[in-house]
């Protein structure tokens, strides 16, 4: 077609060859009006130039076409004179007409001349353009990407383009002899003949995930993709086929669904929900296992505010804080929650913040902590049973050489065994005040003084006791602990210690530090009086109360001194463990 525009173009043109041809066709006409004029006696019509003016027209254009006319009516009126030797009205007539009629003849020529000059510029570009796409579409349908072929309605490959052939592993005059289900596998050819009955019924282009053949006998996964199109002027309707490597793509969307596989399943083990909140939106979505740790019904999305039904309302500040934007990226929180069943259940939220455009999201798990949370507070309460037995064990261990002590030293007055039993039986009931005060264990607190003076009561008469010091309260726990250090202490001295000695003394005081530290309160135990074994230091369950081995029940830094003429135990006690 462009060959075929190019030709008419340039023959629209004037050439030396047209020039020599125009020159001709005129000679001939005069040389046929002088010899009819001459020999025949009757010249040629004027009207008989008019074909000789549309070939000269076609060959040289307006202008020479003019003057030509103008030379052909001035050579008919010169002859049309010389044979009649007049020139007659009609001659000049027939000569205007002439004129008249080649010079419209002309202008009409060179106009249509011009049209078809301009519409063949326009042909000419049009074509270009459709070459230029053309062969951009064959560079884009070699070089693409993906794998592109014609195929017809029976699924006949026509052509293939070099990524069709590399990703088959054929050569293109070996494609066009395959069918499309050739290249499929066995189990997939199914799905291609459903791909080309989607285009049977009027669909413009339908697409499925299927198994390709290489001619080495590999398969691979590919997105096979096939359009109709129904040319105007084809009898038969073509299919465009697109084929997409989609292998490494499925393989990481096997890999990833694996992965949630085993994340859900961990999840699940856990009885872990995740749960979502999109800050800027104020709303919470969350799994199904976390709306049951909350014990609301499962739901796409929640605002916010809702949760504050079922918080606690001593911890939904927590949430609400933890809501807020901060710097932290890392967050652990623990709230309550009360069930709609009345239960209250220990939560754990765990979560990180991530900044994703204009949002800010937070997203995280969530554990039920109240299982946990019961059963440390049970093994703390068979820890701390376990102690209170070990103690009671240990108390009443010292129980029996503090009542043959309270026997021996007592003296039967005046030989009247009835005082004697009267007395031993005060000091045993005495001691019994003491080992209950031991043995409370809730609601315990006293003062200082009264602590010191219960203990030390059974001894008063017979030895030298002094006690001194504020008055002082000490609080519940600590006046327990505190307790068991003065029994310790008392019962030490009763089987080595001044309370065993006849002549020994026992003094205890308690003041204020002076040392700078004025908010913690010294207490000190001193024995004055021979020791028995003062070299020996036993390392057991009463030096782990008033803390040689390690921290004391109660207060800190504890000092023991031992020496054959005495004792001094000394520990501090901070404002905390006692009230004024």
């Amino acid at each position: 077609m462009g060959l075929y525009l190019r030709w008419l173009k340039s023959n629209v043109s004037s050439t030396p060859l047209a020039h020599v041809a125009s020159l001709l066709v005129l000679a001939a006409a005069i040389v046929l009006e002088a010899i009819n004029t001459i020999y025949v006696g009757e010249g040629v019509t004027f009207i008989a130039f008019i074909p000789i003016i549309i070939v000269i027209v076609y060959l040289e254009g307006r202008l020479v076409a003019i003057a030509a006319t103008l030379l052909m009516a001035a050579a008919g009126l010169w002859m049309r004179r010389v044979l009649n030797a007049h020139l007659s009205a009609e001659d000049w007539t027939s000569a205007i007409f002439l004129l008249v009629s080649g010079g419209l003849i002309a202008f009409v020529f060179h106009r249509l001349r011009q049209d078809l000059r301009g519409a063949l510029e326009v042909a000419e570009s049009r074509l270009a353009a459709i070459d230029a796409a053309e062969s951009r579409y064959r560079w884009a349908f070699e070089r693409a990407a993906l794998g592109f072929a014609n195929a017809n309605r029976r699924g006949e490959l026509l052509q293939s383009n070099r990524r069709f052939c590399e990703m088959t592993g054929y050569e293109g005059e070996e494609l066009t002899q395959l069918k499309l289900e050739g290249l499929v596998l066995r189990d997939d050819r199914d799905a291609v003949r459903g791909l080309l009955k989607d285009l049977d019924n009027g669909a413009s282009s339908s697409a499925a995930d299927i198994r390709l053949l290489r001619k080495d006998g590999k398969a691979f996964w590919a997105r096979l993709s096939l359009s109709s199109s129904r040319p105007d002027e084809a009898s038969t309707e073509s299919v465009f086929v697109v084929i997409d490597d989609i292998s490494e793509r499925r393989a990481a969307r096997e890999a990833l669904r694996a992965q949630k596989e085993w994340l859900d399943l961990a999840l699940s083990a856990g009885r872990l929900g995740t749960w979502r909140i999109d800050l800027k939106e104020g709303t919470v979505e969350g799994s199904g296992k976390f709306w049951d740790i909350l014990g609301l019904p499962p739901t796409p999305v929640r605002r916010l505010e809702e949760l504050s039904a079922v918080i606690h309302p001593a911890d939904w500040p927590k949430l609400a804080a933890s809501a807020k934007p901060s710097s932290a990226v890392n967050y652990d929180i623990e709230i309550r929650v009360r069930r709609m069943d009345g239960h209250v259940r220990w939560v754990a939220l765990r979560g990180r913040q991530e900044e994703r455009g204009d949002r800010a999201i937070r997203i995280g798990i969530a554990a039920d902590l109240t299982e946990r949370r019961q059963t440390t507070l049970l093994r703390a309460a068979v820890k701390k049973r376990e102690r209170i037995m070990l103690e009671d064990r240990h108390r009443f261990s010292n129980l029996f050489p503090v009542i043959t002590a309270l026997v021996k030293m007592i003296n039967v007055p005046e030989n009247d065994v009835a005082k004697y039993k009267e007395m031993l039986v005060d000091r045993i009931r005495t001691l019994e005040a003491t080992h209950l005060l031991l043995s409370r264990h809730t609601s315990l607190s006293g003062r200082l003084h009264d602590l010191v003076a219960q203990e030390l009561q059974p001894f008063k008469e017979t030895r030298d006791i002094t006690i001194s010091g504020p008055a002082l309260t000490v609080p519940s726990g600590a006046a327990e602990s505190f307790a068991m250090i003065l029994h310790e202490l008392t019962t030490n001295s009763v089987k080595h210690g001044a309370l065993g000695d006849s002549q020994g003394k026992v003094a205890v005081k308690w003041q204020f530090a002076s040392d700078g530290a004025g908010d913690d309160l010294v207490f000190d135990w001193v024995e004055s009086g021979r020791r028995k074994n003062s070299k020996v230091v036993r390392h057991g369950f009463g030096s782990m109360i008033i803390g040689v081995d390690g921290t004391p029940l109660v207060g800190h830094s504890p000092k023991l001194e031992i020496s054959e003429h005495g004792l001094r135990y000394s520990l501090r006690l901070s404002r905390k463990e006692i009230e004024l």
